[in-house]
């Protein structure tokens, strides 16, 4: 999100966000320093873990209590009586945890009323947080341990739940700020109430977007790009990096071990 905002803001400034500090400063304007600001920004991507391995440590989180419980249910080698083992065991735990998941404060009309004007958006993470454990359960007992090779799949229930976990604090702020400083409690108020409905909109399209995708037909379209099928595509492309590997000699061992030393 950091990054969608300072490209953003790169896209507002035009060509004086693509100028550097110093040069606007020269030529006698305010030196705001946008693209600095964006090449800092775009390390997070990658710095420390990339964005998509995140997704996958997350969704390991996410679904580790199941694969604790039902972990040798999902496996097809597992043993006859470690199996029936297990099942007893998915079983007690299930029988609590998945009633839990079909009625919650989120559907009483007054539920968390001490947010005021933003109690709606609570009650819609509380549903959506219910829906989304559905969700990722369901996930599990469709594909059972081939789960942690859906990375898409995964990647989508930690964007949902990253959104609620947000929408939820973005109202309990708004009500602090207020409550701290009263004459700003109406913008706070305006400001929660903005970003969480844009923030629903984005729960709603992920929430469509675990069934409905192109998944397959991406995987499938990578494994022939890396067969070369499509490489007469290069026809013609003129290559700027020259000559060499990619990757490989020694510059390129002592940067993988600075930037592994500085993580």
């Amino acid at each position: 999100m950091g990054w969608r905002v300072v490209d953003e803001l790169m896209q507002i400034r035009g060509g004086r966000g693509y100028e550097t500090a110093e040069s606007l400063k020269a030529r006698g304007e305010r030196p705001v320093p946008v693209e600095q600001a964006m090449r800092d920004m775009r390390i997070n991507r990658i710095f420390e873990g990339s964005t998509e391995i995140m997704h996958l440590l997350i969704a390991r989180e996410a679904v580790d209590t199941h694969l604790e419980v039902a972990g040798d249910l999902l496996e097809p080698q597992t043993k006859a009586g470690d199996r029936a083992r297990a099942a007893v065991k998915a079983a007690a735990f299930y029988s609590r945890w998945l009633p839990q998941l079909a009625v919650g404060q989120g559907q009483r009309p007054g539920a968390y009323g001490e947010l005021g004007p933003l109690a709606d958006h609570v009650r819609f993470a509380e549903r959506a947080s219910r829906k989304l454990a559905r969700s990722t359960f369901y996930a599990m007992t469709r594909w059972q341990a081939a789960l942690e090779r859906r990375q898409a799949f995964l990647g989508r229930v930690v964007d949902i739940g990253s959104e609620l976990f947000v929408i939820s604090a973005t109202c309990v702020y708004a009500q602090t700020v207020g409550r701290e400083h009263p004459e700003r409690a109406e913008q706070a108020i305006e400001l929660g109430d903005l970003f969480c409905r844009q923030a629903r909109r984005r729960v709603e399209q992920l929430f469509t977007a675990l069934w409905a995708n192109e998944d397959r037909a991406n995987y499938s379209g990578a494994q022939r790009v890396l067969e070369g099928r499509y490489a007469w595509l290069e026809e013609g492309v003129i290559d700027p990096s020259g000559e060499g590997p990619m990757l490989g000699g020694p510059a390129a061992s002592e940067l993988e071990l600075a930037v592994t030393q500085s993580g």
